[in-house]
């Protein structure tokens, strides 16, 4: 007689309206709990979050109107110290895309925080100039938006715009780079992308100056 398969649980998913899911397949990179998840999920005011790191300092400032789930997630992985001593691991520089992708603690961009959540994509962006479909949208310099692996797989990484970027209005944006923290982004920009054996000027990969988040905190 055959034996029965084990039985499977469905993922743990928080009650609000933000549903925070498990991803036990995808486990956290550093243990840390899902999120709060309230009836009411705030969504006014904006946020201030201070992130010194191995090249000066970064000042974001979150918008809870633009993407409340995704702002009460940031916060969450702020305050449980998910970000502290993680390094920024992927630096873009093509004419239409210029990032600097940061929020996993492997560093190897894969890693996550064993949860993820909805989007909250942009209505609001501009075309990109010359785009005649209207797909394509401007992430413009000075965004902060999450990275993702598809539709609905926020997690804990996310990317700075350092220069106008074309998108598809795929990827959540949920505040803004301050001057100092613009001038920190454009420091790593110019110290350009590690070469690698088989592309010697790469415009996609790690940043020459390394760029450790060292212990960010909320600034109220």
């Amino acid at each position: 007689m055959a034996s029965a398969a084990p039985a499977t649980h469905p993922p743990k998913v928080t009650h609000g309206p933000c549903q925070y899911t498990a991803t036990p397949d995808d486990p956290a990179a550093r243990p840390v709990s899902l999120p709060p998840d309230p009836r009411h999920t705030p969504d006014r005011g904006t946020v201030r979050v201070d992130v010194p790191t191995s090249q000066g300092r970064i000042g974001l400032t979150l918008d809870r109107a633009k993407a409340p789930c995704t702002v009460q997630s940031f916060l969450h992985l702020t305050e449980h110290h998910f970000y502290d001593l993680t390094t920024c691991h992927r630096l873009t520089a093509y004419p239409t895309l210029k990032v600097l992708q940061c929020g996993d603690p492997k560093g190897t961009g894969e890693g996550g925080p064993g949860y993820k959540y909805k989007d909250e994509l942009p209505t609001d962006l501009p075309n990109w100039p010359g785009d005649t479909t209207g797909t394509r949208k401007v992430y413009a310099r000075g965004l902060l938006a999450m990275a993702n692996a598809g539709p609905a797989t926020n997690g804990s990484q996310f990317f700075l715009v350092y220069g106008d970027s074309r998108l598809l209005a795929n990827y959540t944006v949920f505040g803004s780079v301050d001057t100092t923290g613009l001038a920190t982004l454009d420091k790593v920009a110019a110290g350009g992308i590690q070469p690698t054996t088989d592309d010697p000027a790469p415009v996609d990969g790690t940043p020459v100056k390394t760029t450790t988040i060292l212990h960010p905190r909320v600034r109220c």
